[in-house]
């Protein structure tokens, strides 16, 4: 297998909703257009540079796709009152 044939498989298994705009781009320009589509793309490195950037949204065969987790320092703010004693 020449250089020129090696394709590497990916699937697109989380929402870009709510992803920066700029992820939401590569995401495009690897060609996935709606969740759990799989696409076979050329293995070189710019396609291998893209699906690193956007590894925590695509699952590449033969590695291991780990799921972020929730973050567990969240700030938690507490409610804008001024609105609430308006009494509206």
């Amino acid at each position: 297998m020449t250089d020129a044939t090696k394709m590497v498989k990916a699937t697109l298994v989380k929402s870009v909703i709510g992803a920066a705009p700029s992820i939401r781009a590569t995401v495009a320009s690897l060609g996935f257009r709606r969740l759990n589509q799989t696409r076979e793309l050329p293995d070189n490195a710019a396609v291998r540079g893209m699906l690193r950037t956007v590894n925590f949204l695509v699952a590449v065969d033969g590695e291991p796709f780990v799921r972020p987790k929730r973050s567990r320092y969240k700030i938690w703010r507490s409610r804008y009152d001024k609105k609430h004693q308006r009494g509206n």
